[in-house]
């Protein structure tokens, strides 16, 4: 399933949005490791985020507008165990700043565990 949205979403470490922040651009280390930057949609976003991020709380959505992506995303499977044919985005290239629109702080609830975002 592609989830037809206007907004995407990157998880980033706060210290690593700060670093970045005076960058025409962001590129994590999966750009380099797998080719393309992770994204989320708003309703998908607390899956990888508990399964790589559990137990953090430094962490930020950046909240990007596709249309200034500049990179093809294409939507693949995420792991085995996500929800049976969910399609995560992934953006081919690097993350330019100027997509970014709002920056989120994203904590785990009391339980601590994310959940999807009220944006």
């Amino acid at each position: 399933m592609t989830e037809s949205t206007d907004t995407l979403l990157h998880i980033c470490a706060a210290d690593d949005w700060h670093a970045a922040r005076t960058s025409p651009e962001l590129r994590p280390a999966s750009l380099a490791d797998t080719g393309f930057v992770h994204l989320s949609t708003p309703t998908q976003v607390h899956l990888p985020a508990n399964r790589l991020f559990a137990g953090r709380d430094d962490l930020v959505l950046l909240v990007l507008d596709p249309s200034r992506l500049g990179a093809p995303v294409r939507w693949e499977p995420g792991v085995p165990g996500d929800p049976q044919s969910m399609l995560f985005p992934h953006l081919y290239g690097p993350l330019p700043m100027a997509a970014v629109t709002t920056v989120v702080r994203y904590v785990p609830d009391a339980n601590g565990e994310f959940v999807a975002p009220e944006l």
